[in-house]
């Protein structure tokens, strides 16, 4: 029958029409905004297995878009999306790409389902998650000390910058970014550690078939190198963590008291390890170090180094002469009857706390220099504490002040900074928190 025909008939039959246009009706959205919930469930059909749910009241009245589907001979239901966070023209859009799906011989809900376990599976392969695999995995093969130096770094550097990211979508800039940040600390020795037990990482998920590269790997001269004898400091972040390690290193007591006074009055380590007692002067709170003891170029004068001492480091002094204060020397040798420990005495300790290529003892110098400078202490009064010749002969000739004034008051104040690290460290342990 012509079309034509068809309408005419449906105009002369009214309920005809209005069946009609109830089968050819679309949603439209004041229609979606003003539906109400009931006590039952409702279905608003847009056509093409387009419906808009609503929920009863008892369910809340929420609304939501479905695709009502067939499959291999059997209903399906795709949902959609919730409303009103997505309106109808997106829910149209969504739901044409499921059709085609389905017109494509895919299953648009069996999909969405394996969409979703793999975004979970992504969740669970963060970097932070596998690297936390790997750390365990290699406790017992590895020191205390090291392990917890590793986990340390992960929590502080790399966690923080790639931590929450799936492993396999982290890219070499990413990497880049990690290792920018902790270089822009001055510490290259560090970054390459990082540099390195990430790139352990990465090969550790690739035998778990979780990734397929290694970005960390890629960067292996991209760290510029340390140059030959410098001596790295300790980042200041790190003091608490320094001071738990001393205390619980198994070290002669007047090394760990070595190491502390380096720290507080941050002498060079030569000066500091041939100290003699007669150059104490505990009335005065004044360590005299003389001039043939110092550091000094050929054609510069040399004037002994006079050394503020703190009520700190003066209980430190006192405890150390209670067992070393029948020889002459502050620190002498287990092996030579007239000589002190050796140049790399205190070196070794630290190394085997964990901080080779790291932190030196020399390096506390360039700590406290980095300290003082940004609390605002004269320049001046720095570089003499740290007994710095003035390369400028005509400044060096006006600029003979000692200025032991203002380096009593610095040195009694940074040596409260570094107390108060130390108690934190006596905390933690007491907390047992060993590392």
């Amino acid at each position: 029958m012509p079309s034509y025909l068809v309408y005419s008939t449906i105009r002369k039959h009214q309920h005809l029409k209005r069946l009609f246009e109830m089968l050819s009706k679309t949603l439209n959205d004041r229609q979606i905004k003003n539906a109400k919930p009931t006590d039952k469930k409702q279905t608003l059909s847009d056509g093409g297995g387009l419906a808009l749910v609503v929920n009863s009241e008892k369910r809340g009245g929420t609304k939501y878009f479905v695709y009502n589907f067939r499959f291999n001979g059997k209903q399906q239901t795709l949902r959609i999306g919730k409303y009103p966070d997505i309106g109808l023209a997106e829910a149209r859009e969504r739901h044409q790409r499921a059709r085609n799906d389905v017109a494509n011989g895919i299953n648009p809900a069996l999909a969405k389902q394996q969409e979703k376990e793999e975004r979970k599976a992504a969740a669970l392969n963060t970097f932070e998650s596998i690297a936390r695999r790997w750390h365990t995995d290699n406790l017992t093969r590895w020191k205390e000390n090291h392990a917890a130096r590793v986990l340390r770094y992960f929590e502080t550097d790399v966690f923080p910058v790639v931590g929450a990211m799936p492993i396999q979508e982290i890219r070499v800039n990413h990497i880049k970014t990690l290792l920018d940040s902790v270089m822009a600390r001055g510490v290259n020795n560090t970054a390459e550690k990082i540099r390195e037990w990430a790139g352990a990482v990465f090969d550790y998920a690739a035998l778990l078939e979780l990734t397929e590269s290694n970005p960390a790997h890629v960067l292996r001269r991209y760290i510029p190198s340390v140059p030959a004898g410098n001596r790295p400091a300790l980042p200041r972040e790190e003091l608490t963590e320094f001071f738990r390690r001393l205390l619980l290193a198994d070290i002669e007591p007047q090394n760990r008291i070595a190491l502390m006074l380096i720290m507080l009055v941050f002498v060079r380590n030569t000066e500091l390890r041939g100290g003699r007692w007669d150059e104490i002067d505990f009335d005065a709170r004044l360590w005299v170090i003389p001039a043939e003891r110092m550091k000094h170029e050929k054609t510069a004068p040399k004037p002994p180094h006079t050394v503020p001492l703190a009520d700190w480091t003066l209980e430190l002094l006192a405890e150390l002469k209670a067992i070393t204060g029948d020889t002459p020397y502050m620190f002498p040798s287990r092996t030579k009857k007239d000589g002190f420990i050796s140049e790399n005495t205190l070196g070794k300790i630290m190394n085997n706390m964990g901080y080779k290529g790291i932190a030196t003892p020399h390096g506390f110098r360039a700590l406290a220099s980095s300290v003082l400078n940004e609390q605002g202490f004269n320049p001046d009064a720095i570089e003499r504490q740290l007994a710095h010749v003035e390369e400028n002969r005509i400044r060096a000739a006006y600029n003979r002040a000692d200025y032991m004034t203002e380096r009593r008051e610095m040195m009694e104040w940074y040596s409260g900074y570094l107390r108060e690290r130390y108690d934190a460290a006596w905390a933690d342990l007491a907390a047992g928190k060993v590392v």
